[in-house]
């Protein structure tokens, strides 16, 4: 030590605190951190989405369903599928299936359970709306549109009566059980008489409604109408499945997908949120499958195999599970594909077998991964804590203290 240099001061409290304070914000990442999450540059669609407001979210997004109204009206060149296959039914195919994508996503995107067995409650809303309205049904005859809510209604009791005795299950064993209730509604449409088998129903109800020519709006022959109908119930039932996911009940499934023992412990009653899954997502197949009725006109057994099932869980994987908007993707993908390339058509399964094994070595998570959101307001929450952060002063040393401070602050103690 230089002689011209005076004594070390001693280190008072106060100067150890700040500066082992300063070392913990150093190796522990707060609210420094978060700001400069929130900062960070953009580089996927992702967060670019989120980078924008509501309202230019808003904005882009009637810009989108516009143009998806319009798609079978314009027939671009490039995407068409004619001459081969009809556009406008194309367009009707490819919603169907992603509507049928958004309800499989609750099960298995949401709450992560292994559904093989979705083509059941796609089965079932067939049915219901075929012997509800086509005259080879001996039963009470309803108008079409009716049947729509009905089999959402009686699709949701197949869910809960199968959720009920087999969500004690977890897995492959889950997957087993669903797998095989599939195969019991294809076989029971086969075995009892007044499900009519291979003979099935002809000439099911569609909604009312004549064109100028005599002819009925919602014909078989006529995509363009059905398309519209189906694309409007994708655009409620997304709506509603999105405050689902920012409701308790969303936050319920994901802490079950995540880990189901520990959501239990941590008191979330997991056997009802699963059973709740599976009602949902059933109603949805059954909305589907009664669309699906309506368009072609025909129900029989033979359009509800394993195969089918299988396709279903592809557009889900395919698209991002967890992701709604994902999964509509991947439905649309899913279905296209076959009617766009029809000479590849009869090699659609290898071509999505190839497909999964590709996503799932280089984008595991999907075409669009669903973000974890832990807080219905996350963006709202931070974007407070960055900019309280950039307002509050800098904390600067506490000086050391004398010994004249010390004893003042010791006889005021003891006062």
């Amino acid at each position: 030590m230089s002689m011209t240099d005076g004594p070390t001061p001693l280190r008072t409290a106060a100067a150890e605190q700040a500066a082992e304070d300063r070392e913990a914000s150093s190796k522990a990442p707060g609210r420094s951190a978060l700001r400069q999450q929130g900062k960070r540059k953009p580089g996927f669609f992702s967060d670019r989405w989120q980078a924008l407001s509501r309202q230019q979210q808003w904005a882009f997004l009637i810009v989108v369903v516009v143009l998806a109204y319009l798609l079978p009206l314009i027939n671009p060149p490039i995407i068409t599928t004619e001459p081969g296959n009809n556009f406008a039914l194309a367009c009707f195919d490819m919603a169907r299936f992603a509507l049928i994508a958004v309800g499989l996503n609750i099960v298995v995107g949401y709450a992560g359970l292994l559904d093989l067995g979705y083509v059941a409650f796609f089965a079932v809303g067939s049915y219901v709306a075929a012997m509800l309205t086509s005259p080879d049904s001996p039963y009470l005859h309803i108008p079409y549109l009716w049947t729509l809510p009905v089999a959402m209604a009686v699709t949701m009791f197949f869910g809960v009566m199968l959720g009920v005795p087999t969500l004690r299950l977890r897995g492959d064993y889950l997957a087993i059980v669903t797998l095989g209730f599939g195969e019991i509604i294809r076989i029971l449409a086969t075995i009892i008489p007044a499900m009519k088998g291979q003979v099935g129903f002809q000439n099911v109800g569609h909604p009312p409604g004549d064109g100028a020519d005599g002819q009925p709006i919602f014909s078989n022959s006529n995509g363009v109408p059905w398309y519209w109908l189906t694309l409007t119930i994708i655009i409620i039932v997304t709506l509603l499945v999105g405050n689902l996911e920012r409701s308790r009940v969303g936050r319920a499934w994901i802490a079950i997908r995540e880990d189901e023992d520990a959501a239990e412990i941590m008191g979330v009653p997991t056997f009802k949120y699963k059973v709740w899954a599976f009602a949902i997502g059933a109603a949805v197949g059954g909305l589907s499958g009664a669309l699906f009725a309506g368009q072609v006109g025909f129900v029989n057994n033979q359009k509800f195999d394993v195969t089918t099932s299988i396709l279903f869980l592809a557009a889900v994987v395919l698209g991002g599970a967890g992701n709604k908007v994902g999964a509509i993707l991947g439905g649309a993908l899913v279905s296209y594909i076959p009617l766009r390339f029809t000479a590849i058509a009869e090699y659609k399964y290898l071509i999505f077998g190839i497909a999964l094994v590709l996503i799932m070595i280089f984008r595991s998570q999907g075409l669009l991964p669903a973000r974890q959101r832990l807080l219905a307001y996350g963006r709202t929450a931070l974007n407070k804590v960055t900019s309280r952060e950039a307002t509050e002063p800098k904390d600067t040393d506490t000086p050391a203290a004398g010994p004249d401070a010390r004893a003042a602050g010791q006889r005021g103690a003891e006062a």
